[in-house]
């Protein structure tokens, strides 16, 4: 007899598939871990075949269980859209979006965007990550990833909301007037080397000024605006994040080699929420990078 999926089997599934160990799918429904294995044999036995491989990094899925995945996902946002037009009032949208980006875009462009949303739909509430790396919107660690990319992954949609700019800064108080090769060569920079080797400003200084290191390396570009603002230092800011800042001194024009391109980005099922529908919305016309 052909084995008969129910929706406790797909949820099981998925929470598994997300977390990757018993203990996290257990946390994300809220249940014993026993039985979210128990769950696991029975439906194994079922199919005659595994859904996932143990090991020493937790439970890795199956292409059949990536494949149920994808049906369980559909489910689990058909379930929340029904839920959030029930308890809505007409015209209301409320719930958590979770919105992942890095500290500079989520400082210099997200923030103030969020709160223009806030005084139009009071009950939506937003969980905000900064951090480089770009957190996993298929197994909903986030809603909606804005990101500074070239090559947003394939397996999500996105808006492409306009290039980066960058220039080299320095601190208007305190700082050199002019950059030229003794400046580069003799002033302190911020970078964010060590956390971000791959970002275009730092591909940048290391192709045309290869013997400078930086006095300071750290993974936040935050913070090295913060650097140069205090005169302790030069070095490559985006645009949008410096142009309101009237303690920093643009030392050049933008330099193409640094610009990169924002991505507004969330996964193909969270996009039809209404409450993600409604934010993605909102930033893909009040992300402004001039």
């Amino acid at each position: 007899m052909q084995y008969k999926f129910n929706p406790t089997d797909l949820s099981v599934i998925l929470a598994l598939a997300r977390a990757g160990t018993l203990a996290g799918a257990a946390s994300r429904l809220e249940i014993d871990g026993s039985t979210i294995f128990r769950t696991i044999q029975r439906i194994e036995k079922g199919l005659g075949q595994r859904l996932f491989e143990r090991s020493r990094r937790g439970y890795l899925p199956s292409e059949l269980a990536q494949q149920l995945v994808q049906y369980a996902e559909h489910i689990e946002a058909q379930l929340e859209a029904a839920q959030s037009i029930a308890q809505l009032k007409p015209g209301e949208v409320s719930g958590t979006v979770r919105i992942t980006s890095t500290d500079t875009i989520m400082h210099g462009l997200i923030m103030p965007s969020l709160k223009l949303l806030s005084q139009s739909h009071p009950q939506l509430c937003f969980d905000l990550h900064t951090g480089n790396e770009l957190a996993n919107l298929t197994r909903r660690d986030a809603d909606i990833a804005v990101r500074a990319t070239k090559k947003p992954p394939q397996h999500l949609v996105g808006k492409h909301i306009g290039a980066i700019q960058v220039a080299l800064y320095g601190s208007k108080k305190s700082g050199p007037k002019t950059f030229n090769e003794k400046i580069a060569t003799t002033y302190p920079w911020a970078a964010p080397d060590d956390e971000l080797p791959d970002h275009p400003s730092v591909v940048w200084r290391r192709n045309y000024y290869p013997k400078i290191v930086p006095t300071y390396r750290t993974g936040s570009i935050l913070t090295v605006a913060e650097l140069i603002s205090q005169g302790a230092a030069i070095g490559l800011l985006p645009l949008f994040l410096a142009k309101n800042r009237s303690d920093l001194r643009q030392l050049t024009d933008t330099i193409d080699e640094c610009q990169t391109d924002l991505w507004l980005l969330t996964h193909r099922e969270s996009k039809h929420l209404l409450r993600v529908a409604t934010v993605y919305s909102f930033l893909s016309i009040h992300l402004q990078l001039n």
